[in-house]
């Protein structure tokens, strides 16, 4: 049976800014990879039907086997809908030989105004909500959830750094 997993969290800064991070490729190797990875872009073409390739390494494998290789999860993101500010739509697929790993997963990240964020101006808040829809079975939940919780802990540092 499909699975969906969420997040949310909001940020210190504007939907622009938060957008922005989104569609950068050096913006999303610094913050995408939860903690404990690190992430590089092998290939890029940021438009609706094009995307990257990300190598997420575990920096230590010991505890958390890769779904590509011993140290690694590759993935394939199609930029499936661009709607600036507030929405991006991916569509990922691990490169994995385990069939429960198979499968297109569909990540929503949409933005929102929030008006009322401790610490800034009226109007410059972002609730970021991450919807992963058809998440592999071979996902953990609880994993998951806490991986896009890392993410999203390391997308508002990022961008409020910059806001800041």
């Amino acid at each position: 049976m499909a699975r969906t997993d969420r997040a949310e969290r909001t940020i210190a800064a504007p939907r622009e800014d938060v957008y922005r991070a989104l569609v950068e490729r050096d913006a999303l190797e610094a913050w995408l990879p939860p903690e404990g990875m690190s992430g590089r872009i092998e290939r890029w073409d940021p438009r609706p039907g094009g995307g990257f390739r990300m190598v997420l390494t575990y920096l230590d494998p010991a505890g958390s086997p890769g779904k590509s290789s011993d140290a690694t999860d590759v993935v394939d993101v199609e930029l499936a809908d661009l709607v600036p500010p507030e929405r991006v739509v991916q569509r990922a697929v691990f490169e994995a030989e385990d069939p429960a790993f198979a499968g297109v997963m569909t990540m929503t990240w949409q933005l929102a105004a929030a008006d009322a964020v401790t610490g800034t101006r009226a109007g410059t808040g972002t609730t970021v909500t991450v919807t992963a829809a058809d998440v592999p079975p071979g996902i953990h939940q609880d994993v998951h959830e806490e991986g896009i919780a890392s993410s999203l802990a390391n997308l508002a540092a990022y961008v409020e750094q910059r806001a800041g």
